[in-house]
């Protein structure tokens, strides 16, 4: 029902705890890791902990967040980053659960820790993007 997708570049240290963190939740059938040409072993740490591995098209967070999606078998998408360990344990719920629940279509969430460029000027805009498309306010 819910895959989650995790932009990474080179994430070894993190990435079989977040692999496995969003294996263990609730509704999570699928789980990509959209690799950003790693120079570690990001790509076979997360394959041995079961994510389908995919190469991002192009260099960026942004774009690797578009492949996810292009990739993805599930209605229901959840993004968490690759260097973030531990996460709170209901960090898919309360972004998911509204969704399940019917109640909206779309889920943002932010939290207390520096933004970084690829934050402010990709994937922000990117979420907005989505959604004015969704309730047709922007041509794709």
């Amino acid at each position: 029902m819910i895959t989650v997708i995790i932009p990474t570049l080179n994430e070894e240290e993190n990435i079989a705890s977040v692999v496995n963190f969003a294996k263990s939740q609730p509704h999570v059938t699928e789980v990509i890791v959209v690799d950003d040409k790693s120079l570690d072993k990001t790509v076979s740490i997360a394959q041995e902990n079961g994510a389908k591995v995919i190469t991002s098209t192009k260099l960026g967070k942004g774009a690797s967040m578009k492949d996810g999606i292009l990739c993805a078998t599930n209605d229901i998408i959840a993004f968490l980053d690759g260097d973030i360990d531990p996460y709170p344990h209901y960090t898919i719920k309360l972004l998911t659960d509204p969704i399940l629940q019917g109640e909206v279509d779309f889920v943002k969430s932010s939290f207390n820790r520096n933004a970084g460029r690829v934050t402010e000027l990709v994937a922000n805009p990117c979420l907005v993007f989505s959604s004015l498309t969704y309730f047709g306010l922007a041509n794709p």
